[in-house]
């Protein structure tokens, strides 16, 4: 029964390694930091290389902090509950995370899952109905483009950015869809009942921010819901690291923050969405990721805790941060490196004045892992056609010996291969 369709998978695997987008996993021999050793291709050498991917974006990942919450939750609280929330899930370590992060985010109560991926699986379908719209920017990210799918709201996308095409969606989601797009003459256009805005605070793949303030304006202009998925801000941008919302000066101003603590605090997983109250419980009511999966486990749970506390002993993660980003936009914009104009460690280098993009991100890529630079080439799909490019991911926890190190690499082959 099998052979049938596995001749399918084989070729369509073959046609995805064809296309120059299989996707090869590096094996990582350490702990998660600034220089880890790798054994790539797959029963290669170990060797030691400087990471330039990952999301560690303060560097918690193995802050003795975060470890020292992680092993003592362990001994207090045990590996795991298995039971979701509203059986037997909840721990007093789960409430005090989810106070800490509804404080946190000056909002009122805040719900925990997995992971921010179930965070928005979650969200739309719990919240909408068949009579609502949600108004979503085109470069959103895959849980929010698969929790829409979920939901039987109407969907308007607008170009991404763009404030004028986020308003005419506005528009016509509020005063009912145009006759062309779906009623037909036979029909009165129907006004949406409610509406929802979603964007990502930080676009995960260009390093930009999104215009929360302008977001907000046609919020309250249109009287829409407005949602940021915030998972690549929280605890980066903003003066005390609450986002691209404190970025933007618009704290305890938007209804919802969803975001991860796999990423800047602490790298492991788990999620959250943190609101209005009314929302958040009707959250714990009805979101499906959040009534059907395991609860957190209370050793994520701590570090988090954990996480966050650091972040209000200070700022001088993030400030080293922003020096180690700044130093290296800089170098690399120097050198004549295609740089994407920003301030986030997200730090795009595109080949996109190349024909041969693809071929020049993943051949670039695969060079300077030779150099002992480990980053990632993204092309088609993942980015749109003629966009490919190596995604640079900086940490507060690289020594500027490490950057220079990483600049005079991408120097090398940048030149060898005709780059700049």
């Amino acid at each position: 029964m099998y052979q049938r369709i596995k001749y399918d998978f084989a070729q369509e695997l073959l046609k995805i390694k064809g296309s120059g987008l299989y996707k090869e996993e590096r094996t990582i021999l350490s702990d998660q930091k600034p220089n880890i050793r790798v054994s790539f291709p797959a029963g290669s050498a170990p060797r030691d290389v400087l990471n330039f991917c990952a999301n560690n974006y303060l560097g918690l990942a193995n802050h003795p902090k975060i470890l020292e919450a992680a092993r003592r939750a362990l001994d207090e609280y045990g590996f795991g509950l298995a039971s979701v929330r509203f059986i037997c899930g909840t721990q007093d370590l789960h409430i005090k995370l989810e106070e800490k992060i509804a404080a946190f985010f000056q909002m009122e109560d805040a719900i925990l899952y997995s992971s921010c991926f179930d965070a928005n699986g979650g969200l739309f379908e719990s919240l909408l109905g068949a009579e609502d719209a949600i108004v979503t920017d085109s470069l959103n990210h895959a849980s929010i483009i698969d929790g829409i799918r979920l939901c039987k709201a109407k969907r308007f996308i607008y170009d991404h950015a763009d404030m004028a095409s986020l308003e005419k969606a506005l528009h016509k989601a509020r005063e009912g869809m145009d006759i062309w797009d779906g009623p037909g003459l036979a029909k009165e256009p129907v006004p949406a009942r409610n509406i929802m805005i979603i964007t990502d605070g930080v676009f995960s793949m260009d390093g930009d921010i999104a215009d929360i303030h302008r977001i907000n304006e046609l919020g309250n202009t249109y009287d829409t819901l407005v949602v940021v998925d915030d998972s690549h801000g929280t605890g980066v941008l903003g003066a005390t690291g609450r986002g691209s919302v404190e970025h933007a000066g618009m704290l305890g101003q938007v209804d919802i923050i969803t975001s991860t603590l796999g990423k800047a605090m602490g790298g492991a997983t788990g999620g959250f969405t943190t609101g209005r109250r009314e929302i958040i419980e009707i959250l714990r009511q009805k979101s499906r990721p959040y009534l059907f999966s395991n609860t957190v486990p209370p050793v994520i749970v701590a570090a988090g805790i954990a996480a966050f506390d650091l972040l209000a002993q200070g700022g001088e993660l993030r400030e080293r941060l922003w020096e180690n980003t700044s130093y290296f936009r800089g170098a690399m914009k120097q050198l004549g490196f295609d740089i994407i104009d920003g301030i986030h460690p997200i730090v795009p280098v595109l080949f996109r004045k190349f024909e041969n993009d693809a071929q020049l991100a993943q051949q670039m890529a695969r060079e300077l892992y030779e150099e002992g630079i480990y980053v990632v080439g993204f092309v088609f799909p993942v980015v749109p056609k003629g966009q490919s490019r190596i995604r640079v991911q900086i940490s507060a926890a690289h020594t500027r010996e490490q950057l220079e190190q990483a600049v005079r690499a991408f120097e090398k082959i940048g030149r060898k291969l005709g780059v700049i």
